[in-house]
């Protein structure tokens, strides 16, 4: 091969210089630390093993190459893969930048706009399919069955008793995934098919999202969701500045600020755009959403540089704004939302893994089972050589090897081939059953749930780490300003998560009355009219506010209510109506927010010619800056308190009066921090910080970030179901934890481990230092919340902190992680995906969301306000977030049950029948003769024992859901695999060769003798198999009984029907001939079976005895061993006299193990002394800043014992070794201190405020243009 050249898969990249990715996006080139590759990696990727050549005539040759690319099935797992996905490309230099040309698009040729979602493409649907079908072994093996069959003289069964069975599975399976992938590139349909207007042919024209080229002029309305990455060239605000909402990208609630470049912003007609002339260089595609670097060309004027705020991004919404026209630089799969996605996977259930692996080895039982009948086969020829009417043979090896390959095809039936038709079939029906639960409807929307794949269905019911991201997730993404404290006195609405604004009469009637504390109130809501970067607009007698931050709306919308009305912004002036008049304050200096400051100030003339200082921000910040005079400073802590409990985003506010000397000094220092050349913004804060000093405290706001119904009580049944959850978000870090708070997920008492690292060598040592510290309590669930944010898990990826990060994390209950792009939260699911081995399920809203969803085990979308990309990229659907405690705890128990036991009694059935064929063998001189007619094997699995799997699948319950919904701890019997495993396969594989025996063996002693029947006529070898064939479909069906728990009407149709179904065929079939000319030897067999006592006799007796030992066995594990499950059936067959004396008797017990237990404990002392454990709490005016250790009680129990967890009858959980819980009052309690305000190195919120004049009318949209 050529230099550069390389086999990489179906994820590979090409360079960063802009190859593409077989799915279209590229790859970052990683961090220097990071710079590994898998050994594989990099070379010519070829299949391994031996070649399959042509088969010749001779046997031995045919045996000896079939079989050995069958004893080496990697070989053709790993020429599958080289044919169905891996491919050879070349890695090119690409230009390190692009050319775009301005009104020339016959020199623009790029990426089409575009997308795909879809698995398959009509050209790849047929070897993608194939390889996804034989990565099953189960297939892989019938394929080899079938090819065997097709060589002359060697198959006892015919030639397409495995083929057209197969043929019928593939053709079944590959309709199924036709469907699915029909939804996904319907939903891409609806995307490429929304409308946009471009500037084409000198006018306005209406296209679709997929006709975009770059180089087009895009004009978008607000509300309009933007096409492809643009860059702005101008817009209707001031100083073409426009707001854009990137929720669909980052998770972030605030809008975000864009303003284009001076030298475009006056071009706001059609002439002026067509006018343009020159180009744009600029980068080539990458997934960076904050990174972009390009220069404009114009014609006659000098290059302007152009970065990302000059991006609006594929994905965003515009808002606020009332047109943009921009020039599109990226579409399609190039753009930078494109980018971060991956490549949908071919998923495949951990109970299908464990299927194949168990597929595997009965094929080397199958393999041994026909050389032992080979070896028979050639004793028992030596021992009777000289019986004269038996043709000798010499042993040759080309002999036995064909007498190998006669046993192997007569066993194969030892693997069902009919398990794959029944679970495909059972798996749709459990799909169409959660589309059609009520229970999971939103009628709001007339949303049903809709499992988008049917495939993974069991894999619900083992989840055990829930990835979620936060915005429209577990919030609306909707605030109001619900409560507050002014002057140490609370007011504010006394329900709870209600979607009223805040309403007080007490404190209007205190503002009126004269109180003493109207003063106060007065200024508070003067303050959230005046500090804040809210711009109004009229409509009509309304008024609308608009701001980049929602936090800001809320609070201002909030002041409206009570009377404080914000009307008129103008570069250097606000103006409010209070009471009647108006009053206008002069704008002099505004103090940035920071996410390090957390706080904003504004410095006023107030009408009367006051200077005063607004400040809003952290209770923390506020505290510690407050002057000595400073009131109700102990009331308002108590109520940020009250407020934090119930999950509200707080702020304190207050102010100061400055001098005008103090001003004026301070106002020199600030000119002169600001035209520093190097440290200019720490400058900056710190002269803010000189001025920011001496408040005297107003009170509090409380805003409710509303949380979707169902949020705090589906996280705490979750986490009872021993469901670990972490939250994944691109917003703010305060953010984040107050919605933690806020849904319950993180306690008020439980302490957080912050990691905010921006080096990789802190980042080491302070996970390596919080390690260190917990000791004992590693590999564990302890008590503790950790919280990190994008910029440090850059580093945390990196091998050598990866795995002690896992352990810290696997160690905490919670984990919040903040910042995120969307390729680092799939990076963060498949981090523990493929480290513990455990279920992971994501959820989420936005297209920011499908790279997890896609990454995890389970992807789930939820059907929200950022568009369909989630939903259309996931494996299930739903609207609601309340609705995974159902899908998961009900429905994904309930497959769970009913795909194991599916398989299970597959294989049981098909083992308790094949099996009897090697006891046969013994008897027949290992001569390859069958026992049972051919057309009775064939119809086996197709008609005769059919049903009771697809019952077992499709209708069967552990217990019913309101028991699973009241008892989230049931969740453990499917998620810790206890119905499925290696363990249980194979005692059901042992229980079912006991079985063939038994009813082998107790018929052939029978019939020991012989007996004569009427007419004089004796039996035969099918008199015998008809036997044992009839008590056989008796045995399995009756099997079939004790595996339900569940008994309905189907239920008995299936087992009684079946029995009945053999019977009816057998008497049917024993007068086929002469009539019908096929299978004579089976004329009259019902007479001779029916007349015979024997038979009537072993009916009763074989079943029996089969399946007694069953019966015994349940029987004394359910009494000795009693499960949880057994204790919830038990109480829902009402066997316990009283609910009551149940609950009162569980109690007792409850009480009992704890004092055995705290007998049996010692306690032990951890302390955290790590800075990155967040302590820092509001401190009283004079407190110092020292911080002091976290010290937990570490309650170490000598053993695992069983005992009930509290609030819950009969249900026992094993007692953690370790568990924690704080030894004193912790110094560090949040209160909710939560402020979305964007950080703009660029735009600055004092840009933002001297910008807009509202008392002067808007760029209005060009006549030109007429919008749908």
């Amino acid at each position: 091969m050529t230099e550069g050249t390389k086999i990489d898969d179906l994820n590979g990249s090409c360079s960063e210089a802009g190859g593409c990715r077989a799915d279209g996006a590229l790859e970052e080139q990683p961090a220097p630390w990071a710079q590994t590759r898998d050994p594989e990696a990099g070379g010519l990727l070829s299949p391994r093993g031996p070649a399959l050549k042509c088969l010749h005539a001779s046997r031995p040759l045919a045996f000896a190459v079939i079989a050995g690319a069958v004893l080496s099935p990697w070989a053709l797992r790993r020429w599958m893969d080289a044919w169905a996905g891996k491919k050879l490309r070349l890695e090119t230099k690409l230009p390190k930048s692009r050319l775009i040309y301005l009104n020339e698009p016959q020199k623009n040729s790029f990426c089409k706009n575009s997308i795909s979602t879809a698995k398959y493409s009509v050209w790849s649907f047929l070897p993608r399919y194939l390889y996804l079908q034989f990565s099953k072994v189960a297939n892989v093996f019938f394929l080899f069955i079938a090819a065997l069959q097709q060589i002359p003289d060697v198959s006892p069964t015919g030639k397409y008793t495995t083929v057209l069975p197969l043929m019928i599975i593939l053709l079944v399976s590959a309709i199924k995934e036709i469907m699915e992938d029909y939804k996904r590139r319907k939903a891409d349909k609806l995307i490429n098919l929304k409308k946009v207007a471009v500037l084409r042919r000198n006018t306005w024209q209406t296209i679709t999202w997929k006709e975009v080229k770059v180089g087009d002029f895009v004009k978008a309305l607000s509300g309009q969701y933007l096409p492809a990455d643009i860059l702005l060239v101008s817009s209707s605000e001031p100083q073409s500045m426009c707001y854009i909402a990137t929720a669909n990208l980052d998770g972030e609630t605030n809008l975000k600020i864009r303003k284009a470049v001076p030298q475009t912003a006056n071009m706001q007609r059609r002439k002026q755009l067509l006018s343009l002339s020159g180009k744009i260089e600029c980068e080539q595609p990458n997934r960076h959403f904050d990174h972009f670097l390009g220069t404009l060309y114009l014609t006659g004027e000098s290059p302007v540089p152009i970065g990302p705020d000059q991006v609006l991004l594929r994905g965003t919404q515009l808002r606020n704004t009332q047109w943009i026209f921009g020039i599109v630089v990226y579409t399609g799969h190039e753009t930078k939302f494109m980018q971060n996605s991956v490549r949908a996977p071919l998923k495949t259930s951990n109970v299908e893994k464990v299927t194949n692996w168990q597929i595997l080895l009965l094929f080397i039982l199958l393999l041994v089972m026909a050389f032992v009948s080979c070896v028979g086969a050639v004793l028992w020829s030596s021992s009777y050589e000289d019986t004269w009417y038996i043709t000798k043979n010499d042993f040759t090896y080309g002999n036995f090897g064909f007498d190998l390959l006669v046993f192997i095809i007569l066993y194969h039936n030892l693997i069902p081939i009919s398990v794959l038709v029944t679970l495909e079939i059972v798996k749709y029906i459990q799909g169409l059953f959660i589309n059609w639960d009520e229970d999971m409807h939103f009628k709001e929307n007339n949303l049903y749930a809709m499992a988008r794949t049917s495939s993974l269905n069991e894999e619900l019911g083992q989840v055990k780490y829930l990835f979620s991201d936060k915005t429209g997730t577990l919030t609306c993404n909707i605030m109001t300003f619900k409560k507050c404290t002014i002057a140490g006195r609370l007011y504010g609405q006394t329900t709870f998560f209600t979607a009223e604004e805040f309403s007080n009469s007490t404190l209007m009637k205190t503002l009126e009355s004269g109180h003493p504390t109207g003063e106060y109130i007065k200024e508070f809501l003067t303050l959230l009219c005046v500090c804040h970067t809210v711009v109004p607009e009229k409509d009509g007698d309304d008024i609308i506010y608009q701001a980049s931050s929602p936090d800001e709306v809320a609070l201002v919308k909030g002041a409206k209510q009570l009377g404080f009305v914000f009307t008129t912004r103008t570069p250097y002036s606000v103006t409010m109506e209070a009471m009647g008049e108006k009053f206008t304050f002069k704008i002099l200096n505004v103090l940035e927010f920071s996410s390090d400051r957390k706080r904003m100030s504004i410095i006023v003339r107030t009408p009367t010619g006051q200077l005063r200082l607004y400040c809003k921000g952290a209770d923390s910040v506020i505290y510690e800056r407050l002057s000595e005079d400073s009131l109700f400073v102990e009331e308002t802590l108590n109520h940020l308190k009250y407020f934090a409990m119930e999950g509200l985003r707080t702020l304190c506010v207050a102010y100061t009066d400055l001098t005008e000397r103090d001003y004026k000094e301070w106002l020199q220092e600030y000119q002169k921090a600001s035209i520093l050349a190097h440290g200019r913004s720490q400058s900056i804060e710190a002269c803010y910080d000189t001025i920011e000093k001496e408040f005297l405290l107003l009170g509090a706001t409380a805003i409710e970030d509303h949380l979707q119904a169902g949020v705090p009580e589906t996280i705490e049944t979750l986490l009872k179901a021993n469901i670990r959850i972490w939250v994944l978000t691109g917003d703010k870090q305060e953010t984040a934890i107050n919605i933690a708070y806020s849904c319950k997920l993180i306690s008020t008492h439980m302490p957080r481990i912050q990691l905010n690292a921006h080096s990789f060598e802190v980042t080491q040592e302070a996970i390596g230092q919080n390690c260190s510290d917990l000791g004992p309590l590693l590999f564990q669930e302890n008590d503790v919340a950790l919280v990190i944010d994008g910029e440090t898990l850059k580093y945390v990826l990196h091998f050598e902190i990866k795995k002690n990060f896992l352990t810290l994390a696997l160690s905490c209950k919670t984990v919040l992680c903040c910042r995120l792009s969307p390729l680092q939260k799939a990076e963060i699911v498949n981090m523990v995906k493929h480290h513990v081995k455990a279920i992971t399920l994501a959820v989420g809203d936005g297209a920011n969301d499908v790279g997890m969803i896609q990454t995890a085990h389970v992807g789930v979308g939820i059907s929200g306000n950022e568009g369909m990309q989630a939903t259309n990229n996931s494996d299930y659907a739903i609207a609601q977030f309340s609705y995974l405690q159902k899908l998961l705890l009900v429905h994904g128990s309930w497959n769970y049950i009913r795909v194991t036991k599916c398989i299970l009694y597959s294989f049981y059935k098909n083992i308790v029948l094949y099996v009897i064929e090697l006891w046969f063998a013994f008897l027949s001189g290992f001569s390859g003769q069958i026992i049972f007619d051919r057309w009775c094997i064939s119809l086996y699995n197709v008609i005769f024992t059919s049903l009771p799997p697809f019952t077992l699948g499709i209708f069967e319950r552990c217990c019913s859901q309101e028991s699973l919904l009241k008892y989230p701890q049931l969740y453990s019997v499917s998620q810790e695999r206890k119905g499925f495993n290696t363990k249980v396969f194979w005692i059901e594989c042992v229980n079912a060769v006991g079985h063939s025996l038994l009813l082998f063996w107790l018929p052939k002693q029978m019939l020991a003798h012989d007996m004569v029947l009427g007419g004089g006529y004796t039996t035969d070898y099918l008199f015998l198999g008809n036997f044992i064939y009839t008590y056989v479909i008796v045995t399995v069906c009756l099997k079939a009984g004790l595996e339900t728990l569940s008994w309905t009407k189907y239920t008995h149709v299936a087992i009684w029907g079946s029995i009945v179904a053999w019977m009816l065929f057998f008497l049917v079939y024993s007068y086929f001939w002469p009539s019908i000319p096929a299978s004579p030897e089976m004329s009259g067999q019902i007479n001779m079976i029916l007349t015979c006592p024997h038979f009537w006799l072993g009916l009763l007796i074989v079943p029996t005895i089969c399946l007694v030992q069953n019966i015994l066995w349940r029987s004394v594990t359910n009494t000795c061993k009693k499960t949880l499950l057994e204790e919830v059936r038990e109480l829902e067959s009402s066997k316990v006299k009283s609910q009551e004396d149940y609950h009162r008797r569980n109690v007792e017990s409850r009480v009992k193990a704890e004092k055995q237990h705290s007998a049996h404990s010692q306690v032990h002392e951890i302390v955290l002394q790590n800075s990155s454990v967040d302590q820092q709490q509001p401190r009283s005016p004079g407190l110092g800043a020292t911080r002091t250790a976290v010290r937990l009680v570490l309650i170490v129990s000598n053993a695992n014992r069983a005992q009930p967890t509290s609030g819950y009858p009969g249900i026992s959980a094993p007692v953690p070794a370790c568990s924690l819980t704080f030894l004193r009052p912790r110094y560090g309690e949040p209160y909710g201190y939560a402020f979305s305000q964007t950080e703009q190195p660029l735009i600055t919120q004092e840009d933002v405020v001297r910008a807009y004049d509202t008392t002067k009318s808007k760029a209005r949209m060009s006549s030109e243009f007429n919008p749908l």
